[in-house]
């Protein structure tokens, strides 16, 4: 059940055309909040914001490259010419890992890796927290890292970077805003049913029953929603006394 815990709150959400993205700006659109759809991909972006109309919520869809500074200022400006203001952001945009030992990594898919998981979710956050420190109030800030920004995983090492350094800049913008009520946390999601994550199980063949017993002491993969949910409740209210945490959605993964 989903309460309006986030009534009339204007909330960004990135890479929300899909997977856990668009899981959250629905959600959050149940919890009355008036969301912006951000994404670079303009078609399922807007797939989104009419799914969230069609059930009677409130959202229009930007389009946004994170890596782009002037994209991202622009994300900003048009949440607030049309809602006012700006409450609480999920900074969710990411690709999918890299699959290459250290000595044979790809320099150039690292770079746009690190230029959109890292440096989007830098600029995301850099622009939020102008916005939110210029308007007053306070506000709630999410940043997605990853079980692989606490447990290491061969193969992926760009990735695994990237996410432990999301953790970093989250425990960084927390001690620097927290006296301006406006709490920065993270949410660290383990196998999520997604389309990257099913285009991890194609490349390598493995089946959902297999791979997901590897991965979650539930043996099965998590949902989007489910991940969605933890957003929630720290953009809400309901966690007024936490920031600078991570919070791991992962099934056990992380305790084994």
């Amino acid at each position: 059940m989903t309460y309006p815990v986030l009534e009339g709150k204007a909330a960004i959400i990135t890479g929300a055309a899909m997977g856990m993205g668009r899981a959250t700006a629905e959600l959050f659109a149940e919890a009355r909040a008036k969301v912006v759809v951000a994404d670079f991909n303009e078609e399922l972006g807007r797939e989104t914001v009419a799914s969230i109309q069609d059930a009677g919520g409130d959202a229009f869809f930007v389009a946004v490259d994170v890596s782009n500074s002037q994209q991202v200022q622009a994300m900003v400006a048009s949440t607030v010419e049309h809602y006012g203001r700006l409450d609480v952001a999920v900074n969710n945009a990411a690709i999918k890992p890299d699959n290459a030992l250290v000595s044979e990594f790809d320099e150039d898919y690292w770079d746009r890796l690190m230029s959109i998981d890292l440096k989007g979710t830098a600029l995301c956050l850099k622009y939020e927290l102008r916005q939110m420190l210029a308007q007053g109030g306070g506000g709630s800030i999410v940043n997605i890292s990853s079980v692989s920004g606490y447990r290491p995983q061969g193969f992926d090492a760009a990735y695994v970077s990237a996410k432990h350094a999301v953790r970093g800049l989250t425990k960084v913008a927390a001690l620097e805003n927290g006296s301006h009520g406006i709490r920065v946390n993270s949410v660290a999601p383990g196998a999520i049913d997604t389309p990257m994550i099913r285009a991890a199980l194609a490349e390598t063949g493995q089946t959902e029953a297999e791979f997901a017993p590897k991965l979650s002491v539930l043996n099965r993969f998590g949902q989007p929603r489910e991940v969605a949910q933890a957003s929630l409740w720290l953009c809400s209210d309901a966690s007024s006394y936490v920031t600078g945490a991570t919070y791991p959605v992962d099934a056990g993964y992380t305790n084994r």
